[in-house]
């Protein structure tokens, strides 16, 4: 059982590594001038699971964390992939006849981190999910052996602008796709239909799905998108949101847990926030106006 992460070190090089029972970080790799990064390096590689750590152990204290692929060659996402989000949001289409989108690499940000805001006039929404990330190249792979191209889990965020405009703009925001904390392996994750998210804004609960709700799950949504397009080691696949989806403002801190992979949590921020110079604010899916209500509120934890 292993968890990864990739960090920044003191003197600013960055690394990859496995957390230690302790708490702390034993380097496997360390950044290499105009080179990928550390983690995305020994993914390509296919050298992750057989790298020997350094034996020092440098304590969470003293590095920043990173995102798990600071570098991916692509973020992949699942449109409408929970019935609930699908019925919040008034959409009489899903994932099955929108197939996928793509987000800008550059949008990342890690556990911490802080979503900017970049318009006043406009909405923005927290969508919590889980993420895939790649291990193996997979190209028109089928759904039995997908997961054999999987090399760990991660948590995710799809901050959203509300609008008529292209999905992969109203998502790919500088700082719209916080990541992380950790890089946790299949064996250590177990079962996938037997995870559970939730996403909390200002220690609120918003979103409560299972796993197992998916649309499509994440074997189908892998062939599916390696039927479209190459995956290569590092690249990530946001798996889809469920229904709590709602409004963020300057000041909200956001966190998204996924059992047995973590907790991811940043803040938000309009700091420098400025007029909208696009038009679709009155056009696209329609958000709910209100929360929707969380399902089993009762056992809220």
């Amino acid at each position: 059982m292993t968890r990864y992460l990739s960090v920044s070190l003191s003197d600013g090089t960055a690394a990859a590594g496995i957390l230690d029972e302790d708490g702390g970080i034993r380097v496997l790799a360390r950044g290499v001038p105009g080179d990928h990064s550390p983690m995305r390096r020994l993914l390509m590689a296919g050298e992750l699971a057989s790298t020997e750590p350094e034996s020092d152990v440098i304590p969470l204290s003293q590095v920043t964390v990173l995102p798990p692929v600071p570098d991916p060659g692509k973020i992949v996402a699942a449109p409408v992939n929970y019935t609930d989000h699908q019925t919040e949001m008034s959409e009489v289409v899903h994932i099955g006849s929108l197939g996928v989108f793509l987000k800008a690499p550059t949008s990342l940000i890690a556990d911490g981190g802080v979503v900017r805001l970049p318009y006043h006039d406009r909405r923005f929404d927290q969508e919590g999910e889980l993420a895939v990330v790649i291990g193996r190249r997979a190209s028109h792979v089928d759904e039995a052996n997908a997961l054999e191209h999987v090399v760990g889990y991660t948590c995710l965020l799809d901050m959203t602008m509300r609008g008529g405009e292209d999905r992969s703009t109203r998502k790919s925001f500088d700082t719209f796709t916080p990541m992380g904390p950790l890089l946790v392996t299949p064996d250590e994750v177990g079962p996938l239909d037997q995870l559970r998210l939730i996403t909390r804004v200002n220690g609120d609960r918003r979103q409560d799905a299972d796993i197992a709700d998916l649309i499509w799950d994440v074997p189908k949504l892998i062939s599916y998108v390696s039927s479209v397009m190459v995956l290569e080691p590092g690249d990530v696949i946001a798996t889809g949101t469920p229904a709590g989806v709602g409004q963020i403002h300057d000041g909200d801190e956001i966190s998204v847990e996924v059992g047995r992979v973590g907790t991811l949590t940043v803040l938000v921020s309009a700091q420098d926030a400025v007029a909208c110079p696009t038009s679709g604010a009155r056009r696209g899916p329609l958000p709910p106006s209100e929360l929707t209500p969380v399902r089993n509120s009762s056992e809220a934890s």
